[in-house]
């Protein structure tokens, strides 16, 4: 899935294969369990990209457009807007993170999918102006702008979490012109928001990908399925704004179960109960099934009271193991020893106690 269509390229024809097997993704970010605890109900999702397509099938009825945002020819915020809130079909495992959310379509982009900064902050404002609790942004800029940091601020404001793709998508993504090596993007670099790196199966970022100077939270991203503005079928695209997407689900999910946290809490929660690594990877079950211990996350039922979320407990199983082969060792000697005593004791009378003679 790509972010934008080249000079005379027509939309993209619906797919026609399907995905028959739950994703990968969906495995590792623990789906089938926090689906138990929160499917998104009630909180509104911004998806600042190329558009949202209302009739997609598995969206229907839950899109709501700003100006023109409810068209989609280039597919690719129909794709993020799946990955946040798609429902499950019937013979199909992929579904979205958040399928009872409701999505904010707004363009940030022209309709070929060039983006623009002007384009994408009128985007976030015209999402959190619609009710939008959370706010994800596609686009990646190496250049920064005073009206993307104001846009985020009015987030910021507004109580909204802006959830950003911590580079631009492959090749580029972004209009103006990248450089190697590590660098910030915006709006994902300004303050306030949480920034997103993608990921592949084996939890590493492909080398051939821009890096950022910092990213806040690590997600599946490369080479993930999603769905298409048109037909049933399925398409599988990379890039940082695909694990944006799957993070702003898990902040739909979060506030949903906790309605009371605000943005920045969100985000904190996103980020303690992520499983450690070089770039925190996202977490999705422990996000919202964890109990917080002030700043710090614990998983429900866990007795440990610091924030990383660590392998299960098998000391208690360990210790459990060498008391029960202790009684077994006791067991054994009890019965050689009745044994014995058996053939010892009659033996014993029968001599008087006395030495047996040689």
């Amino acid at each position: 899935m790509t972010a934008q269509l080249a000079d005379g390229a027509a939309c993209p024809k619906q797919s026609t294969s399907t995905a028959a097997t739950m994703p990968w993704e969906h495995q590792s970010l623990e789906l089938t369990r926090a689906a138990r605890i929160s499917q998104g109900a009630g909180v509104k999702v911004g998806v600042v990209d190329t558009g949202v397509a209302t009739g997609a099938a598995t969206l229907a009825g839950r899109v709501h457009a700003v100006g023109s945002a409810g068209e989609d020819c280039v597919g690719h915020g129909t794709f993020v807007a799946g990955l946040i809130a798609a429902a499950q079909a019937k013979g199909v495992a992929f579904h979205g993170v958040a399928p009872r959310a409701t999505i904010i379509a707004a363009r940030g982009t022209t309709e070929r999918g060039v983006p623009s900064a002007a384009g994408v902050a009128a985007g976030i404002r015209g999402a959190v102006d619609a009710g939008a609790r959370v706010v994800e942004v596609s686009a990646a800029f190496d250049t920064r702008s005073a009206q993307l940091d104001a846009a985020v601020a009015y987030a910021a404001k507004h109580d909204a979490l802006v959830v950003a793709a911590a580079v631009p998508d492959p090749p580029s993504g972004t209009a103006g012109t990248t450089t190697p090596g590590p660098r910030d993007y915006w709006p994902a670099a300004a303050r306030g928001v949480l920034s997103v790196l993608d990921v592949d199966v084996q939890g590493a970022h492909p080398d051939t990908m821009l890096l950022p100077v910092h990213a806040d939270l690590a997600a599946p991203g490369d080479g993930v399925v999603g769905i298409g503005p048109r037909g049933s079928g399925h398409f599988v695209g990379s890039g940082a704004s695909f694990a944006a997407a799957y993070t702003a689900g898990a902040a739909a999910l979060v506030r949903s179960v906790f309605p009371d946290l605000s943005a920045a809490e969100v985000a904190r929660r996103l980020t303690s109960t992520a499983y450690p690594d070089d770039v925190p990877r996202l977490d999705i079950y422990a996000a919202v099934a964890s109990v917080m211990n002030g700043t710090k996350a614990v998983r429900a039922g866990a007795g440990a009271d610091d924030g990383a979320v660590r392998l299960p407990d098998r000391t208690q199983g360990e210790r459990a193991t060498r008391t029960a082969l202790l009684v077994c060792a006791v067991g054994a000697g009890v019965v050689l020893l009745v044994g014995w005593a058996a053939v010892a004791v009659p033996r014993g009378r029968a001599r008087g106690w006395n030495p047996p003679r040689r």
